[in-house]
């Protein structure tokens, strides 16, 4: 089955081409970045009218990239949910015209299923079973993965996700947006020992995150900088020490996952994922711990078209479809998935 999916539930247009048999055949991203630095943030009017902009020509690309036409399509998946609504529709209403037109069945995707299943995109994907944490800008949690479609959440920010708080780190102290690769690109040659910031409910008997609690002792530790502003060397540590604190908290909650649930695998996807200090500290404590780690690559942790591509087409190769009613939904708990229809 050759699919083609469609990624654009925030600010980036992410076009794809996965084919059953050969894998991924082309895929093509567009990022905001640049529209939305100016508002430190994603501003979601301009992320739909950009939307609106890039993703026929993107299809047509991708489609010339891999050597086909919309003939050679056997189905068409485009990102349902959660997201932006606005810039859901985008994606959703071309996916759905495209399909109509051409007779071609189609299925609106879960944002954060795909995302579970990116690693699948690399040469030595997971087995099922594993456990799977998702960090993003969006969303933090750890769920128990048997299948598609077979996820038990085990845990979850309970505020703020832990991109939200690279985000709002980077703001506080004036580095820019986006601002996870803005406190990665300060924290280089600081010190992660500088400064004494918590690691959020580790001590506590369950599997949930809470971020805020850090990102105010940031801003705590932020004001000691006097009245004269930031040394270089003053963001660099601080930068370091919240990263680690970051990259240590969510590791410890994940060995535990893993502990609970007996599995020997762990799955680490989103945004979050790229972060070079965060893959280095769950490198050795998977090692130490003798378990299996997978990562997609960098450009697959962030959102892009290839992951929806794939996790459309296990579904739709399945049998499984959706109706032209197909409605983007901004909220979609993950726990509300089911296996594919027979």
């Amino acid at each position: 089955m050759r699919t083609l999916g469609i990624e654009t539930s925030c600010d980036e247009t992410g076009i794809a081409l996965w084919d059953e048999s050969e894998g991924l055949l082309a895929h093509r991203l567009h990022s905001q970045t640049a529209i939305h630095a100016a508002y430190g943030g994603v501003v979601p009017e301009l992320a739909s009218r950009d939307h609106i902009r890039r993703t026929a020509p993107l299809i047509e690309q991708v489609l010339a990239d891999a050597g086909c036409g919309y003939a050679d399509l056997d189905g068409i998946a485009a990102t349902a949910g959660p997201g932006l609504l606005g810039a859901l529709l985008v994606g959703l209403s071309t996916g759905k015209a495209l399909a109509f037109a051409r007779d071609l069945p189609f299925l609106g995707v879960h944002h954060l299923e795909a995302h579970l299943l990116a690693p699948a995109l690399e040469e030595a994907p997971p087995a099922f079973p594993f456990v799977a944490l998702l960090v993003s800008g969006g969303h933090t949690l750890l769920a128990e993965v048997t299948g598609v479609g077979h996820y038990r959440l085990l845990g979850q920010s309970l505020d703020d996700a832990a991109g939200e708080a690279f985000d709002k780190t980077a703001k506080l102290l004036g580095l820019g947006y986006p601002g996870g690769p803005a406190v990665a690109h300060a924290a280089a040659g600081g010190d992660p020992t500088a400064f004494d910031l918590p690691r959020p409910m580790v001590d506590k008997p369950n599997l949930d995150f809470s971020f805020s609690g850090l990102k105010t002792a940031v801003l705590n530790q932020s004001k000691t900088g006097g009245p004269a502003g930031h040394s270089d060397r003053f963001v660099a540590d601080l930068c370091a020490s919240f990263q680690e604190a970051v990259a240590e908290t969510l590791w410890r909650k994940s060995a535990r996952a893993l502990k609970e649930t007996g599995l020997e695998r762990l799955v680490v996807a989103g945004g979050v994922g790229a972060n070079a200090r965060l893959r280095e500290h769950f490198a050795a404590g998977a090692e130490a711990l003798g378990a299996g780690l997978h990562f997609p690559r960098p450009a697959f942790c962030t959102d892009n078209g290839a992951m929806v591509a794939h996790a459309g087409s296990l579904r739709l190769a399945a049998g499984e479809r959706d109706g032209w009613n197909r409605s983007a939904v901004a909220r979609w708990p993950l726990e509300e998935l089911r296996p594919p229809k027979k």
